[in-house]
């Protein structure tokens, strides 16, 4: 096992209290339920910005984001120049829109717009969506503190779930809001750090890596050519448009803080703030992983050092077996998501690894709290209040809320657990989110932009979305003799494809009806 020095120790301990106490404290500020979920519409929209950066900064990005440019090249980073578009999207329809309609929930409309159907089915897609967050973010956490403290990965995975849980329980939205602002502060602090420790660290430091990284294409957003078949500057852009818009337009999550703001000016403001701060701080992870890269190539004994902790690491997807204990074939793709942890356990003073740890749960914690209150506020408002007791008492609707809140945590935790030895987190949580939002953006846009369509036609054009998304995402359903029928799309254009399929169908649909009439 390996010993944190003692400071490391304390600040970390400092964190986790410092968590706990402030979700304490929101909770003897005399919780309801309208505080719970929406803070009563009295937060600031930087607060509330800070908040959605927050959000979208996770364990993802600080292991995930890293290990992708140290394998890699800057391919991903594409994902957030999409931002901006899906910011100036939800600022202008998405968030009058929501705020307008006085429900806490994303999905309200949808009911109004296509029946009971089209909420249950967006609920259950969120809800899927957000045990796949939970757990591919606290999975990204105990990667590193496996690498750093020798604990069991499935232990860390436990107490991070009792952690999170337990504060997000306490204080709901507003300790969530509260303690994303703090933790979105030491999280970009902590990402400073590294950059700086790391040029410290280079031999030729920051124009070494550039002229290195020039040369090896390190620096390249993907090939420009309109191939839908690999991860190209396209693949990556339409990915993260679909993927944002998503985010901004029906995710539970960033709708519920447009209720915390205090102003519709407000709240779209806050979606600004995000972008704006994402873009830089998404970019310094990427400058992360190019300088570990280089950091490597420098001191190849390292590397080899590296290679060899992935080939006994218990939790890594290649066996010794398929490797054929050569270290020489283990590549650098495949051991991104370790790059970082393993620098910080090697490289580090005792008092920074400290600090980076507390940054590295901020990120991942910001997420996961969000995660499960608003699951908790949909099992509340769209399941409970809609079908078991539509006017449930102040007393009941705080079990309802608490309870879910646990359940989230729990399931999450288990979908952790389930993660481990996977190849690539970043790649994974992709994955999962496209399988998901898909078909939720699909009906969204068939129900704000296409008046014509009719509940029936929108039924139909779900049928067709998923079904392309099923064939898009188990190739395996299709016999060897018939691979040809299977998809030549890259992962990441599910989202792509599954939303278009359901809105253009519907939209043909209903022209199709027109016309025979």
């Amino acid at each position: 096992m390996h010993n944190l020095p003692v400071i490391d120790l304390i600040i970390i301990a400092l964190y986790i209290l410092l968590l706990i106490i402030m979700g304490s404290y929101f909770a003897f500020r005399g919780e309801n339920s309208s505080k719970f979920v929406s803070a009563e519409g009295t937060l600031p929209s930087w607060v509330v910005g800070l908040s959605i950066f927050g959000t979208y900064l996770s364990s993802n990005t600080y292991i995930g984001v890293t290990g992708k440019a140290f394998g890699g090249n800057w391919n991903a980073f594409v994902f957030s120049l999409s931002l901006p578009i899906a910011a100036w999207v939800a600022s202008r329809i998405f968030v009058p829109f929501y705020r307008k309609s006085g429900y806490i929930s994303a999905y309200a409309h949808i009911e109004l717009r296509f029946g009971t159907w089209g909420r249950i089915y967006m609920d259950a897609c969120y809800l899927l969506t957000q045990i796949a967050r939970i757990g591919s973010i606290m999975f990204g956490v105990a990667l590193v503190l496996n690498s750093l403290t020798g604990f069991e990965m499935s232990v860390i995975i436990l107490f991070m779930g009792i952690l999170v849980t337990l504060y997000t329980l306490l204080g709901g939205i507003e300790a969530v809001i509260w303690t994303d602002v703090i933790q979105s502060i030491i999280l970009t602090l902590g990402a400073i750090l590294i950059v700086v420790f790391l040029f410290v660290d280079i031999e030729d430091g920051i124009t070494g890596m550039i002229r290195e990284g020039m040369h090896y294409d390190k620096f390249s957003l993907g090939s420009f050519n309109f191939n839908f078949t690999e991860s190209t500057f396209w693949v990556v852009l339409f990915y993260g448009i679909f993927i944002n818009l998503n985010n901004f337009g029906i995710d539970q999550s960033f709708i519920q803080r447009y209720h915390t703001a205090k102003s519709d000016a407000s709240a779209s403001q806050s979606v600004w703030l995000a972008a704006k701060l994402y873009i830089p701080i998404s970019l310094l992870f990427f400058i992360i992983g190019t300088g570990l890269w280089m950091h490597y190539k420098e001191k190849p004994e390292e590397l080899h050092t590296l290679k060899e902790y992935y080939i006994h690491d218990k939790g890594n997807p290649v066996s010794m077996e398929a490797i054929a204990n050569d270290i020489s074939e283990v590549k650098d793709e495949q051991i991104g998501d370790r790059v970082l942890p393993y620098y910080m356990k090697q490289r580090l003073p005792a008092g920074v690894t400290g600090i980076l740890i507390a940054a590295l749960f901020a990120a991942a914690m910001s997420s996961v709290d969000t995660s499960l209150n608003s699951s908790a506020t949909i099992i509340w408002s769209d399941i409970y209040k809609r079908f078991i007791d539509t006017e449930p008492t102040e007393k009941r609707s705080m079990q309802i809320l608490q309870i879910s809140t646990i359940l989230w945590g729990i399931l999450g935790t288990v979908a952790a657990l389930a993660l481990i030895g996977v190849k690539s987190l970043l790649d994974a949580w992709w994955q999962l989110s496209g399988i998901f939002a898909g078909g939720m953006l699909g009906l969204f846009l068939l129900g704000f932009f296409a008046r014509s369509v009719t509940n029936r036609i929108a039924k139909m054009s779900v049928i067709i979305g998923l079904l392309v998304i099923t064939w898009m995402t188990l190739p395996a359903l299709i016999p060897e003799k018939l691979a040809f029928l299977r998809s030549p799309f890259h992962t990441h254009m599910i989202v792509v494809v599954g939303t278009l399929s359901i809105f253009l169908s519907g939209i043909m649909i209903a022209a199709f009806r027109k016309c025979k009439r």
